[in-house]
């Protein structure tokens, strides 16, 4: 059974709402789920004037949380199109399981929100998926398997980087019944992944991996 860590950031609950969605997704393959998210760094008294979802029920976690598990999914708001501040500043911490190789070959994903259809979301995860890359994730996105994404009709924030959410210039949008199914696809074609890769050793590389990974893709 693959563990599989969603860890995420919200300021107004939208990431909280697709980061469950995620867990969701990813428990119905059979994965062990935790919800964790990162430290807020805003000031309460500020985080309450700015109307922050300060009731969220997630521990907090911890850096070396992330070694206990097989696959990490990020959720993040889009702050010019790169991930907010106390998602760095949580990730730039792991510069000593960087040096010690903990992270690598641990499952990697990401989803997000921006508040308008252009604002980012696509650029915010590809950035992310350069620090991944850098600590030694195996990057996964959302597969165009997920014909969801494919829609015309219908305002989504949905790409084959991974699902998001928009949430609109007043943030009163949360997130639609289509951006909501893309989460839990992505949950488990994560979870899918991470377990072949959990139960294939190491040792065992080339295309006994790759056939593993391909037969549990959704």
């Amino acid at each position: 059974m693959a563990k599989v860590l969603v860890l995420y950031y919200s300021s107004y609950g939208h990431i909280e709402r697709l980061a469950q969605a995620e867990a969701v997704g990813a428990r119905s393959a059979g994965a062990k789920v935790d919800i964790k998210r990162v430290p807020e760094l805003v000031p309460n008294k500020v985080a309450l004037a700015s109307h922050y979802k300060v009731d969220q029920i997630a521990p907090v976690a911890r850096i070396d949380d992330l070694v206990e598990y097989d696959a990490v999914i990020f959720g993040t708001p889009t702050r010019f199109g790169n991930m907010a501040a106390q998602m760095k500043n949580f990730i730039d911490q792991a510069g000593a399981l960087w040096t010690q190789d903990k992270l690598i070959g641990k499952v990697g994903s990401v989803f997000t929100a921006t508040a308008s259809q252009h604002g980012g979301q696509e650029a915010t995860i590809l950035s992310f998926h350069t620090v991944l890359l850098h600590l030694g994730f195996i990057v996964v996105g959302l597969p165009y398997s997920f014909k969801g994404q494919l829609g015309i009709k219908d305002v989504h924030g949905v790409t084959p980087y991974g699902a998001t959410t928009i949430v609109g210039a007043d943030g009163a949008r949360m997130p639609s019944a289509l951006e909501i199914e893309a989460a839990q696809y992505q949950g488990r074609h994560v979870a899918g992944i991470a377990d072949a890769c959990h139960r294939v050793p190491r040792r065992d590389a080339g295309m006994p991996v790759a056939s593993a990974i391909a037969a549990a893709a959704p």
